[in-house]
């Protein structure tokens, strides 16, 4: 299928397809090459494709690893707990900031939508109500793609047969995102963490950046933004995005007019979904529940 008969699809979101969270379906994993970065680096995209009759809703996930690290398998068992409920998952790799600071990765995301867009429905995926799974720094870039779909900067990578597909998404779901990166970074500081100190300094270059790119602060500033449902999960003992941070954020989106489940998982650190667990399973629920809500919306 072209991409223009996909992005027909993409127009079907009146009748978007059938999802039930407690489904269970056997997997095809795949990889396939998604670009070459400015790095000279062939950035891969990781398919999740259910076996069944389909078509399967659409999600898009993007790494963490305080933008400086990490790539496509690190949320390898979300993307395969979501993927087993009967969703097309797909997990791409960023763009490092050793690599090229931002926005380069946005540039990726924003690439990576629309590319998805175009090619879904080649392992059966229905992009009509495509969302996206975002983990911590993945979480920052996806608020940024999802607040601004149509920012020029973000948007400057072409997909190849595709110059009239846009990058928004329909919903969001994120854990320990840094939505409030300078937030982010003095707390680094306080608590002398100097890895995080030069993952944010390499990112943020210029340094200026760290208060344009930064979630909280543009609604602060009041920017015209899309205010797609949002998601976030948040560890109760996490040191690395705070939990208050987190409550302010989420308080901010709903008061610009955008929903915001907040959910706070007790005995829980930045990155507790990587230990098996009550509480990943717990979270793996969590998203599933919430992506049925936005698929009958």
């Amino acid at each position: 299928m072209d991409g223009a008969t996909s992005a027909r699809r993409e127009a079907s979101a009146d009748n978007p397809p059938t999802y039930n969270p407690d489904a269970r379906y056997d997997l095809i994993v795949s990889d396939v090459e998604l670009r070459r970065n400015a790095a000279g680096r062939m950035l891969m995209a990781r398919i999740y494709q259910p076996q069944g009759t389909g078509p399967f809703p659409t999600v898009l996930d993007l790494h963490g690893g305080a933008w400086t690290r990490k790539d496509r398998l690190a949320e390898e068992p979300m993307d395969r707990a979501l993927a087993s409920s009967g969703l097309l998952v797909v997990a791409v790799d960023l763009t490092l900031a050793s690599e090229a600071p931002y926005p380069a990765c946005v540039q990726d995301a924003n690439h990576a939508v629309r590319w998805l867009k175009a090619n879904a429905a080649r392992w059966n995926g229905d992009v009509s109500k495509l969302g996206v799974y975002g983990s911590s720094s993945g979480g920052h870039v996806a608020e940024l793609l999802a607040m601004r779909p149509h920012d020029p900067r973000y948007s400057a990578l072409p997909v190849a047969g595709a110059p009239d597909i846009d990058a928004t998404v329909s919903w969001v779901a994120m854990r320990s995102p840094p939505s409030n990166t300078i937030a982010r970074f003095e707390n680094a500081e306080r608590r002398k963490n100097e890895t995080m100190i030069q993952s944010n300094r390499t990112f943020f270059s210029p340094w200026e950046s760290i208060h344009e790119g930064n979630p909280q602060e543009i609604l602060d500033r009041g920017e015209k933004v899309a205010l797609v449902p949002f998601l976030i999960m948040q560890g109760a003992l996490d040191d690395n995005v705070l939990p208050a941070m987190q409550e302010k954020f989420a308080e901010t989106y709903r008061a610009a007019g955008g929903a915001c489940d907040y959910r706070l998982f007790a005995d829980s650190t930045h990155e507790w979904v990587a230990v098996p667990g009550p509480q990943t399973d717990k979270a793996q629920a969590t998203v599933r529940e919430f992506i049925a809500r936005q698929l009958k919306g």
